[in-house]
């Protein structure tokens, strides 16, 4: 341990995530773990470490940090106002967070879950392989202003910056087939990749329910279906016709037909969508999905080579000499009034 990190503040649902848990689903604990995964990926391409070191998941809005050592932080995710000691911090970034500097994060400006990160991680004790909190297991807790977590020793540097993948507005979602999405007739099946949804208010780390218009979605059979394991991603359809996309959280086994699956590189758009924002589902093949994710994969271990420094240093740019460095000369003697010019 070099430090500590202190809440002086916290957002109503402030919690320490990583990668998740894997293993226990025989035990009835489903991963867990970040809602959006790929923002953890970002964070350590910032901060040049691995993805498994714990983040703060700030859900909408953040609170106001302290550490007692200096330090670098990654900001990733859902775009936060955030501050140090006043200064405005950009987003998708390393910054410098210096012992004693007031960092402060406030409401969500797109999207819906924040990653604050420091350099090396925080060093909080591991429990059955993880550090995150699972908040539907009673594993973990919530974040409250008093607490304080360790901070390891990192060498990050601060100044870089990641475009991220566009992901926080909602849009088009891939999903394919589920285990009882033949009991969906091919019109309803048609209908709900047809429809134009919209993230309700009733959304957490467990699932989303969708909001639309129009009639709910019906399974023949659907009373009848035996309750069997289920997995983030899977879109059940309850009683009243309305879907629910099963997010980080959800339970492992449950008894709602199933419509279809969200691809695992599609479920962080689900997490991050803003509430009432537009979801449509596309239906693709299990070999699609397939290539989709092996290329999503292949994109992720890119991310540390398309780290650019916030501020490009002239030595580190190879065609310094292409770009226009001065421009407009004037002569220091001649008469700016003079239109005629030199008549000799």
């Amino acid at each position: 341990m070099s430090g500590t990190m202190n809440i002086l503040s916290a957002g109503p649902a402030l919690s320490l995530q990583d990668l998740g848990r894997s293993g226990y689903l025989a035990k009835g604990l489903t991963r867990g773990g970040a809602a959006d995964l790929r923002a953890l990926h970002e964070g350590a391409a910032l901060l040049a470490q691995t993805a498994d070191c714990t983040a703060i998941e700030m859900m909408g809005f953040g609170g106001t940090f302290e550490a007692d050592a200096d330090t670098v932080i990654a900001l990733t995710g859902a775009e936060m106002t955030a501050t140090i000691d006043g200064a405005p911090l950009i987003w998708n970034a390393s910054h410098a967070l210096p012992a004693g500097a007031k960092l402060v994060i406030g409401g969500v400006r797109t999207g819906t879950y924040g990653y604050l990160h420091v350099a090396g991680g925080f060093d909080t004790p591991i429990n059955m392989g993880g550090r995150s909190a699972h908040l539907t297991a009673g594993i973990g807790a919530l974040l409250r202003a008093g607490d304080s977590l360790p901070i390891t020793a990192g060498h990050a540097r601060p100044g870089l910056l990641l475009t991220p993948e566009t992901r926080l507005a909602g849009g088009d979602i891939r999903m394919v087939p589920s285990f009882q999405s033949a009991l969906f007739s091919e019109d309803t099946r048609a209908r709900f990749c047809d429809t134009r949804f919209r993230r309700d208010p009733r959304a957490n780390r467990q699932g989303v329910r969708l909001d639309m218009e129009g009639d709910g979605f019906h399974a023949d059979g659907g009373l009848s279906i035996v309750s069997e394991v289920i997995t983030p991603g899977d879109i059940q359809v309850t009683g009243d016709g309305a879907p629910y996309v099963l997010m980080c959280e959800s339970q492992t086994t449950g008894g709602y037909p199933r419509i279809g699956t969200v691809i695992p590189s599609d479920l962080p758009k689900v997490a991050q969508a803003p509430l009432g924002a537009e979801l449509r589902f596309e239906l693709i093949s299990l070999e699609d999905a397939i290539a989709i994710e092996t290329r999503a994969r292949a994109e992720i271990k890119s991310l540390p080579s398309r780290v650019t420094p916030l501020v490009r240093d002239p030595h580190d740019i190879a065609d310094l000499l292409s770009y226009q460095l001065v421009s407009g000369v004037i002569s220091a003697t001649a008469d700016p009034f003079d239109t005629m010019g030199d008549t000799t």
